[in-house]
């Protein structure tokens, strides 16, 4: 850990006090439109670029960033002993760069102790944090540690404690599958997979340290609307409750898709292949459990966040289904992030490539390493990219 100094501490405090405005709270007084990003692409042209793009903050997983060892700032999330101080100050770097850039962040870790992200886990889940209090506990100093060494940066105005949460999947609970759900509930309240349990002890440890950052839960089912009912609203004025939407999934992916669905005329009725006309209307139903949760507990739409939105820019229609996404959040007065902005790693919902598929020539240039993603931007018109871009503007 780097070491502060007591005067530091001391004048900590006396911003901490209620005599002076929170001005990470205060930061999202105001309806913020952001984008989430990869900690691999943070270097300086990426936050400038960002800047010059209008989005207020960016929701970053450093996830992907090269550590020396096997999980970047877990060290190896088989057993935490420590964030590797290599790690710690590679991520400075990149809060750094965005600070200069007048670019915001909500960081939010894909792995954690116990919890190796699917995508570095050969694509398995991993649910060892749901059932080892030792994996808890190195949560716990985890962010404990994070909260500490970051409850300065000026970039910094969140943490996103875990990135959706699934405790129920290994139960074989997933949204829309929930027969005996509730009785799962009742047996684990007060348990190790209770995730209500898990967030009071998660912000009780954030808050031992950082008084100040807001703090962002996920709801459950992979941070799902219809996770809001079984979600316990904590007493603390920064913390701010947080959902993602792709839905339905099987109209935003493409690989899934299959060209057999197009908002919002081909719309997927089920899992199968029938279809049914949408509008605009057909989509605010989704997010229903989530705003009836908000009047139920009085929660301000301010503490709402939006945390990913998204749908992969080939399929038909993703124009109008990002509009029509973003108005809904707009009219509704949510915090939302857009997923992704600029990723090197992925080019599916990179809306500046607009609606093509990159072709051979493009794919060529890629697996060589000569030209990656962002090399093939489009520089001229590009409805799809507009849409984001005119709410950034605004």
């Amino acid at each position: 850990m780097r070491l502060y100094s007591i005067v530091s501490l001391l004048i900590l405090g006396f911003l901490s006090s209620p005599l002076h405005a929170n001005s990470r709270l205060a930061f999202w007084d105001e309806q913020r439109k952001g984008a989430n990003g990869g900690g691999e692409d943070a270097d300086a042209a990426y936050f400038e670029a960002a800047a010059a793009a209008g989005i207020d903050y960016i929701r970053l997983s450093p996830t992907n960033m090269k550590s020396d060892s096997r999980d970047f700032l877990m060290g190896d999330a088989d057993k935490f002993f420590g964030i590797p101080e290599s790690d710690l100050a590679k991520l400075v770097t990149a809060l750094d760069h965005a600070d200069d850039a007048g670019v915001k962040i909500v960081l939010t870790t894909f792995t954690l102790p116990g919890r190796r992200w699917r995508q570095h886990n050969e694509m398995e889940f991993d649910f060892r944090l749901w059932n080892d209090h030792a994996f808890q506990d190195q949560v716990i100093a985890f962010w404990q540690e994070l909260a500490f060494e970051l409850k300065d940066h000026p970039a910094v105005v969140g943490y996103n404690i875990v990135n959706e949460p699934h405790p129920e999947r290994e139960a074989g609970f997933q949204a829309g599958q929930t027969e005996g759900f509730d009785e799962w509930l009742a047996e684990n309240e007060g348990g190790i997979a209770d995730l209500n349990r898990f967030y009071v002890m998660m912000v009780n440890t954030v808050r031992s340290v950082d008084s100040n950052t807001p703090i962002f839960l996920d709801s459950r089912f992979h941070a799902s609307p219809a996770g809001f009912p079984t979600l316990k609203p904590i007493d603390d004025d920064a913390v701010f409750y947080s959902f993602h939407c792709y839905e339905p999934w099987n109209y935003t992916t493409f690989r899934v898709n299959k060209e057999r669905f197009a908002y919002p005329d081909r719309m997927p009725t089920g899992n199968g292949d029938e279809t049914e006309a949408w509008t605009r209307a057909d989509l605010a139903p989704r997010f229903a459990p989530m705003i009836e949760w908000t009047k139920t507990h009085g929660v301000p739409v301010n503490r709402i966040h939006l945390a990913e939105i998204g749908c992969d820019r080939k399929v038909e229609g993703a124009q109008q289904y990002l509009t029509d996404l973003i108005s809904i959040a707009n009219e509704q007065g949510w915090h939302w992030a857009f997923y992704s902005y600029r990723s090197s790693g992925w080019d599916g919902m990179n809306y500046e490539l607009g609606p093509k598929k990159l072709n051979w020539k493009q794919w060529q240039a890629i697996e060589k390493g000569t030209q990656g993603y962002n090399d093939f931007i489009l520089e001229g018109e590009n409805p799809l990219w507009e849409v984001i871009a005119r709410e950034m503007k605004d």
